[in-house]
């Protein structure tokens, strides 16, 4: 990043952009463009490298409050239930958690992840999809040194389309639902953490 120039000028427009793209607060918006004076890309890298920063320093923060978002698809066959735990009721009744929790919700009817994160995927389902890659791989002659190198790729593919954190964010596929949940931290200062989700369908087990 450049050196930061104080007398950087910001325009609300620019203010406005940003925020758009982030949906950080105004004030946030415009200490990241002064930072990167004044260039749109660089403060939402600044914007989303804070969010992680502050996620990792609050990781081990108790989050013994939140709240249970219910999202209810029109035509009543598809909702979706979500709880979101965080540090305190007061940031668990603010919009922008609130608005997380809708668009996860959303997320979650569209992209029909079925655990959170790798940790909760079955390990029988896991030692079965390796095998299947292996087996895929040495039939097409790879070369045995690079096969586990290769099977890791594509269990992190895996991973993506099955497991919620690791999933494109639906309204912005340049975000990974767990960089959107980053994102959030670093906007309320709160550790939050998804701890379950739900999805019904009629007709669907």
């Amino acid at each position: 990043m450049q050196p930061k120039n104080d007398n950087v000028k910001v325009d609300l427009e620019l203010i406005q952009k940003l925020r758009e793209r982030t949906n950080c607060g105004m004030l946030d918006c415009k200490k990241a463009l002064i930072e990167s004076n004044g260039d749109l890309d660089k403060a939402v890298e600044y914007l989303r490298k804070k969010g992680s920063a502050v996620a990792a320093k609050r990781s081990d923060n108790a989050t013994a409050e939140g709240l249970v978002h219910a999202y209810i698809h029109a035509g009543s066959r598809l909702g979706v239930l979500l709880e979101l735990n965080c540090e305190t009721d007061f940031v668990a009744r603010t919009e922008a958690v609130k608005q997380f929790a809708h668009d996860v919700c959303m997320h979650i009817a569209a992209a029909r992840p079925l655990y959170l994160n790798p940790e909760q995927v079955d390990p029988k389902m896991v030692e079965k999809e390796m095998d299947i890659y292996r087996e895929q791989l040495v039939a097409s002659g790879k070369p045995e040194k690079i096969i586990d190198q290769i099977v890791q790729g594509k269990m992190a593919k895996f991973y993506s389309e099955v497991c919620l954190l690791n999933q494109q964010f639906i309204k912005n596929d340049q975000l990974t639902i767990d960089e959107l949940l980053k994102e959030l931290i670093g906007k309320v200062g709160e550790n939050i953490r998804i701890k379950r989700f739900a999805r019904f369908e009629v007709g669907v087990n």
